[in-house]
């Protein structure tokens, strides 16, 4: 393996964190170190007959064979980027009978709007204030509008929690009605279309609900999304949002009891895209850095065609 340091660095660069790097690096190593090649001779036919040795002699189930593949499928990518070989030999090899992940019950676009339109209605426009103390109601009419603008995002771009942390100002262009969601360890950065129907919850928290939060806040804050400060004037002790969320997911699960977590309404966007746009073009939407994260997905929507074929025929 003659470019063990350079491929260190290239994942670095890639996001990926020190414990993945060293474990890519040290199945990359076994495998040239069982083969006794040069990267420039490996072949397809080399790798094929290495997964063979693992299944056969070391009887390593599939699930294990593919935490080899991906590794060496990494490196010969990062050999052909830097013009040391022509070609990658791990190009269409896949691992069959890997067990896919269980998968929620997805929601479609339009429950996914109605979701939306259901919490405005019941959290934000007819919420009760009467028993909130009095100053207690700035902050908690601050709080539902952030919070409105947060589900609308999580609902219909299919974001995780933890990327809604990290939209900055910047990463909005409502001219052009897109977000852009930055990488981070186990994902890409990727820019999603905004729907039409978002555009003004999110005019109205940018304009109006946010320079308030912002002014309540003792410190200057770039993210689009800002925590509530402890009291008023005070910085906040933190910038993460996960109570927010777990109060959120309570509120969502009262307007619609067959709702889980975020990534339940995750894997109903990806799976829409996944109907409408394509494979490789949800790969990116999605953030994903492996289109087999992508393929886990496929299950959802297959069960969704089999459906329609059932409405469309119901006798067959």
């Amino acid at each position: 393996m003659k470019y063990q340091s350079e491929f260190k660095t290239y994942l670095q660069q890639k996001g990926y964190s020190q414990l993945t790097i060293k474990g890519y690096s040290f199945n990359v190593f076994t495998f040239f170190k069982r083969t006794q090649l040069e990267e420039i001779q490996t072949t397809k036919a080399d790798v094929l007959n290495y997964l063979s040795y693992l299944k056969n002699k070391r009887k390593q189930q599939n699930q294990s064979r593919r935490s080899h593949l991906q590794p060496l499928h990494l490196y010969f990518t990062f050999l052909v980027e830097s013009n040391i070989i022509a070609q990658n030999p791990c190009s269409l090899l896949k691992i069959r009978g890997v067990k896919r992940k269980r998968l929620h019950k997805v929601f479609t676009s339009e429950q996914l709007t109605q979701i939306f339109d259901n919490y405005y209605t019941h959290f934000v426009q007819n919420h009760d204030e009467s028993k909130i103390p009095h100053h207690n109601r700035l902050f908690a009419k601050l709080s539902k509008q952030r919070n409105a603008a947060m589900l609308s995002i999580l609902l219909h771009q299919g974001i995780t929690t933890s990327e809604i942390n990290t939209i900055q100002l910047e990463d909005l262009d409502l001219i052009k009605a897109t977000i852009k969601i930055r990488g981070a360890r186990r994902s890409n950065s990727r820019t999603i279309p905004l729907k039409a129907e978002q555009i003004g919850i999110l005019i109205h928290y940018l304009q109006n609900v946010r320079p308030q939060l912002l002014q309540l806040s003792a410190i200057e804050n770039n993210k689009f999304f800002l925590p509530l400060p402890q009291k008023k004037n005070q910085p906040t002790i933190t910038d993460n949002l996960a109570n927010t969320f777990r109060y959120l997911v309570k509120q969502v699960r009262i307007i619609e009891p067959s709702f889980t977590n975020f990534k339940q309404t995750r894997a109903s966007a990806i799976t829409l895209w996944l109907k409408t746009v394509g494979l490789r073009k949800t790969q990116y939407l999605a953030g994903h850095r492996n289109i087999n994260s992508t393929e886990e997905y496929l299950p959802n929507n297959i069960e969704e065609l089999t459906n329609d074929i059932k409405k469309l025929h119901p006798y067959q």
